[in-house]
């Protein structure tokens, strides 16, 4: 994407209730680069579990908070960044899980780094985080044919 272009952008509530409504703009976009269903499923559960964990924990269901979805198209894939209003976190930090580890919840960061390429965190200041993930397109993108919709 060429660096004048602005993301795609969609801010929101931080409201579990409103999950359907993220999962469908990232859906929408998937869409629009002609991404296959495997990559377009990939990235919107993967955006599902960030945001669920936004809200459960970085904002701990204040649904005062903000959060906003950055979507940037990528030649080969598309980068999702979500910016929360919580106290700073570093997904690095999370550790790794085997597959088969019995335990209660810590499964949303397993999910994400399993479906996703990169996933990054930074600091957002005044306040908040940056969760950055980036999945490459392992095939190229369906190309739009001329008079197809």
């Amino acid at each position: 994407m060429p660096p004048e272009m602005a993301p795609f952008a969609l801010t929101i509530p931080s409201d579990l209730k409103l999950l359907s409504l993220a999962r469908a703009f990232v859906e929408t976009i998937c869409c629009n680069c002609r991404f296959d269903d495997s990559f377009c499923e990939a990235v919107q559960l993967a955006t599902h579990e960030a945001l669920q964990n936004v809200i459960r924990h970085a904002h701990a269901g204040n649904t005062g908070a903000l959060l906003q979805i950055q979507v940037f198209p990528l030649e080969d894939g598309l980068e999702i960044r979500l910016l929360d209003e919580g106290e700073p976190f570093d997904v690095s930090n999370v550790p790794y899980l085997e597959p088969g580890e019995l335990r209660v919840g810590g499964r949303g960061v397993f999910l994400m780094r399993r479906l996703m390429d990169v996933l990054a965190s930074e600091p957002r200041r005044p306040q908040g985080n940056v969760l950055r993930m980036v999945k490459h397109c392992r095939l190229a993108p369906r190309r739009h044919l001329p008079g197809m919709t």
